[in-house]
């Protein structure tokens, strides 16, 4: 089934590519050419960029390797992305475009044109000139000049409209995260603590592309909301700490008065989770590993990810929750949006999550969607609520369609004030 589902897979990659290349570099061309095979070459290029960014990321390659690949290989993996839609899309506008040129060659075909008078030709002088071509004719030799117009409009303007998508959307992620503020209430929340913020920060994702003048952005901009307490909820890096610890290192600046703490995502277990773990810690972030902490007002507590269970390390709401003062109002850290499930049967008030990065590129949305509970914002889950950030970095491609970062401000209320 996994050789199937492979060859499946490659097939579906190959005939997109073909069609790709078709659209934007056989149809506008008039035969063979340089054009076509560099069309050929920058498809397969791109791709071969790609994958070998993915993989060398994943095996561990060396880091100036990995940045090396990243940039160029993960943007092609969006602007492909883009081009597929945009000339896709394209096939609804070329015949309305081809019908439109029709129609206004046989208008001109129709228009009477003034004969000019004849004139009288002296012997010995030069030969009469054929008669004009019929006006059908000349329309069907104009036809392949038609086509080719209209292939040339419709794979420019794919190609502009997905260079200046994917260009606003790196800009978007590398400008930084923007600040949302939400207003969570909480029956149990004593009136002391009302207004009691606290800032939400998830999927960084420090590595290969965003390092360390992104984490100084994200510190900065934290700081600004000047938090009582910070959570970073998992997904902070993507490689080792020997090659992103200088990344990290702005982390030790960030300020709240009752301090940061920090919960692993996914990624943190495909990078060395108990080194990160450390680190963390060394920066002054407090790891919540299966674990609570009591503050004046509430419990904070925060599990592990799922794929800690590949490890031994996943997550354990008993050990967080099991044995609390369930009269207190109690706020968990936790990556992904479907442990709201185990929150809800241990009597959370609040989950905070990551993960989805609001689908990152559309319509990935619609995927990411599905396959989580919340994709984005706050919803509620019986007497549990849940609120999803969209997370402040990018994973793959450093690029958000339909799906701006942030890192939000929660800002508790209690129903007593």
């Amino acid at each position: 089934m996994v050789i199937v589902f492979v060859l499946l897979a490659l097939a579906v990659l190959v005939g997109a590519n073909w069609y790709l290349w078709r659209r934007l570099f056989r149809d506008t061309t008039r035969g063979p050419g340089w054009a076509r095979r560099g069309g050929a070459v920058l498809i397969a290029g791109g791709w071969a960029l790609a994958i070998g960014a993915l993989v060398a990321e994943r095996a561990g390659a060396p880091f100036w390797l990995q940045r090396t690949l990243a940039w160029p290989g993960f943007l092609w993996l969006a602007l492909s992305v883009y081009l597929l839609l945009g000339v896709v899309a394209g096939e609804a506008v070329r015949p309305l475009l081809r019908r439109f040129l029709e129609r206004r060659a046989r208008r001109a075909a129709r228009t009477p044109v003034a004969e000019p008078a004849p004139q009288r030709v002296p012997a010995g002088g030069p030969p009469a000139q054929d008669p004009p071509e019929p006006a059908a004719d000349v329309a069907e030799k104009a036809a392949p000049s038609r086509r080719l117009f209209v292939s040339r409009v419709v794979g420019g303007a794919a190609a502009a409209v997905a260079v200046g998508t994917v260009g606003q959307g790196t800009y978007g992620v590398l400008r930084g995260p923007g600040v949302k503020r939400v207003t969570v209430p909480l029956a149990k929340l004593p009136r002391a603590a009302h207004g009691y913020r606290i800032a939400v920060v998830s999927d960084i994702h420090l590595g290969p592309v965003l390092g360390r003048g992104f984490a100084q952005k994200v510190v900065d901009t934290i700081n600004a909301t000047q938090p009582d307490l910070i959570a970073v909820v998992g997904d902070l890096v993507d490689g080792s700490v020997k090659d992103l610890g200088p990344a990290a290192a702005p982390l030790s600046r960030l300020r709240a008065r009752h301090g940061g703490f920090f919960v692993t995502g996914n990624h943190e277990y495909f990078s060395g989770a108990a080194q990160w773990v450390e680190e963390v810690r060394r920066l002054g972030l407090d790891p919540l590993e299966n674990a609570r902490t009591e503050l004046p007002w509430f419990d904070l507590a925060g599990v592990n990810d799922i794929a800690g269970e590949s490890e031994g390390q996943g997550p354990d709401f008993d050990r967080a929750l099991g044995d609390r003062d369930t009269t207190r109002a109690c706020v968990l850290l936790a990556h992904q949006p479907v442990q709201i499930h185990d929150a809800v049967r241990h009597g959370v008030d609040l989950q905070l999550s990551g993960h989805t990065h609001g689908g990152q590129l559309w319509p990935g949305s619609l995927i990411a969607e599905a396959a989580n509970p919340t994709l984005a914002g706050l919803e509620r889950y019986g007497d549990t609520q849940l609120y999803v950030s969209r997370g402040a970095g990018a994973w793959g491609p450093p690029t958000r369609v339909g799906a701006p970062s942030d890192i939000t401000v929660i800002e508790l209320a209690s129903k007593q004030a």
